[in-house]
C-alpha cells in the first residue's frame, strides 16, 4: 500500500512541485492531498494540475479541521513545504513523528518564528557564515525546533545577495525533501538519512 503524504503550502509550491516530480516513479509514496491557508497559493494550482486533491483551510488554527481533512484521505505523513502558520498542538500530537518541515538554513541556526524566505538568507549573510543549506526536521509545538532528519549544505559565496543565495538553497531543498519522504515511505515512518543529497558546489 502506498505511503500517503499530505503537503501544506502557503505560497507558490516549488517544493511541492519537486516532491510531486520526485515521487512520480516511486511506488512506495504519493502526494494524496495538498492543503493551504491561502486560497491564492500557487501550490494549489500545481496540485490540481497534477490531479491531486487541493483544499483550503476554513480555519488553519482549528485542529479538528486538520484531523478531519487528513483522516478522510488516509494520510500517513504531513509535510510542511513553505507553510508559514504554526500547526495546532493537537495536530502535532496526533501526528507526532509523522510530520516534517523543510527550512532554508542549517538549523538550529537562523530558525524560529518569523524566519522564512528572504529573512533567512539576509540573516545568513549578516552573520558572515561561510555555508548554509537546507534542513528537514520533525515538527513539534515550536517553530523549527524538532529533531533534524537531514541537511544539505551550500557555500556562501563572496558577493552573494539574498536572491542568489536563496536560488542555490532552493535547488538543494528540491533534492533533499523528496529523498527524506522516499526514505520515510520505505521505512514506514520518518528516519534520519544516512547520506544527504550531494552538496551543491560553488
Amino acid at each position: 500500500m502506498s505511503y500517503r503524504v499530505a503537503v501544506c503550502v502557503s505560497g507558490r509550491g516549488s517544493n511541492l512541485a519537486a516532491l510531486i516530480e520526485g515521487l512520480r516513479d516511486e511506488p512506495d509514496a504519493e502526494v494524496a492531498l495538498v492543503l493551504s491557508n491561502r486560497a491564492t497559493a500557487g501550490g494549489l494550482e500545481k496540485a490540481r494540475a497534477a490531479g491531486i486533491p487541493a483544499e483550503v483551510f476554513d480555519d488553519p488554527a482549528d485542529p479538528t479541521e486538520w484531523i478531519t481533512r487528513c483522516g478522510r484521505r488516509d494520510v500517513d505523513l504531513i509535510v510542511l513545504a513553505g507553510y508559514l502558520k504554526l500547526v495546532p498542538a493537537q495536530v502535532v500530537s496526533r501526528y507526532r513523528g509523522r510530520m516534517l518541515n523543510i527550512h532554508p538554513a542549517l538549523l538550529p541556526l537562523h530558525g524560529g518564528q518569523g524566519m522564512y524566505g528572504r529573512r533567512v538568507h539576509e540573516a545568513v549573510l549578516a552573520s558572515g557564515a561561510r555555508e548554509t543549506g537546507a534542513t528537514v526536521h520533525l515538527v513539534d509545538e515550536a517553530y523549527d525546533r524538532g529533531a533534524v532528519l537531514a541537511q544539505s549544505r551550500v557555500a556562501v559565496l563572496t558577493g552573494d545577495t539574498p536572491e542568489t543565495l536563496a536560488a542555490r538553497v532552493l535547488a538543494t531543498e528540491h533534492a533533499l525533501l523528496p529523498a527524506v519522504v522516499v526514505a520515510a515511505a520505505r521505512a514506514g515512518s520518518p528516519v534520519p538519512l544516512a547520506e544527504t543529497p550531494t552538496e551543491l558546489e560553488s
